[in-house]
């Protein structure tokens, strides 16, 4: 099997092309609903289709998209979001971004967030340091608590089944009242990828998805953060959400979870 940096390289490739589709086609409308307030755009389905014929074409491994689904292996499986954060993406919202895994026996050990609108390309491998536009990033440190937020899911999604809206609200409430302050950017990827850069102390995902959680993951464990479902356990492919962050951080976050899941 080919090395972990071998499959990076191969990915940053692959993003590259997507994400000219990406800026050319910002703003743009819903092209197809999937489910009251879920939408794909005309660029979402362009951009999961190119990375899904190069991945494949190029690997040989399996692609695991949002949009288009495909085969979930846990041996060995490619796992993309063309768009996180579409809704941000058709308004011309800068918090929206590309996201592209490697998943090897269970666990991501490949990622790549790209944030175009702002300029950042995250990158990892299982065991490296985070790199930012291909510069390695320190390890986050501890939290300054004058000014430690935390990212939040969106509150209201197609996928509430296990966290509805009022655990969501009751979440940002009762975090509110801790020294963290809640953020809704309104894409998983962007939490995740300023937790590794240590803008965020910590990021909650209500999302099941794989695809919206895995390159945040692998990103967040290369930074040094420690990351988990949302009930504490060590996070594994059926983790319904993530909570990941500074180890202070982390532990409000993860009180305030089981705090509000409780009620």
């Amino acid at each position: 099997m080919d090395s972990n940096e071998h499959y990076l390289e191969i990915a940053e490739s692959v993003v590259d092309e997507a994400r000219e589709l990406f800026i050319s086609h910002l703003g743009a409308a819903p092209a197809l609903f999937k489910a009251s307030g879920d939408f794909a755009t005309e660029a979402d389905l362009a951009i999961e289709k190119l990375m899904r014929s190069r991945l494949t074409q190029e690997t040989g491994i399996p692609v695991y998209g949002e949009e288009q689904g495909g085969d979930l292996n846990s041996s060995a499986c490619w796992v993309v979001d063309p768009i996180d954060g579409t809704s941000n993406y058709s308004s011309g919202n800068p918090n929206c971004s590309i996201l592209v895994s490697l998943i090897l026996n269970g666990q991501p050990v490949v990622a790549v967030t790209d944030i175009p609108l702002m300029n950042m390309r995250l990158t990892g491998m299982d065991g490296s340091p985070v790199y930012l536009n291909g510069q390695a990033l320190p390890a986050i440190g501890t939290d300054n608590t004058a000014a430690s937020q935390v990212g939040v899911g969106s509150v209201r999604s197609p996928d509430s089944e296990r966290f509805p809206a009022d655990v969501r609200l009751n979440m940002i409430a009762t975090l509110a009242d801790t020294d963290l302050r809640p953020r809704i950017s309104g894409s998983v990827g962007v939490d995740f990828a300023f937790v590794a850069q240590g803008i965020y102390q910590a990021a909650v995902s209500f999302s099941p998805h794989l695809w919206d959680n895995s390159a945040g993951i692998l990103l967040s464990r290369c930074a040094g953060a420690v990351v988990t479902g949302p009930d504490g356990e060590p996070w594994t492919m059926d983790a319904v959400g993530v909570i990941a962050g500074t180890r202070r951080a982390h532990k409000i976050a993860l009180s305030t979870m089981r705090s509000v899941s409780s009620k």
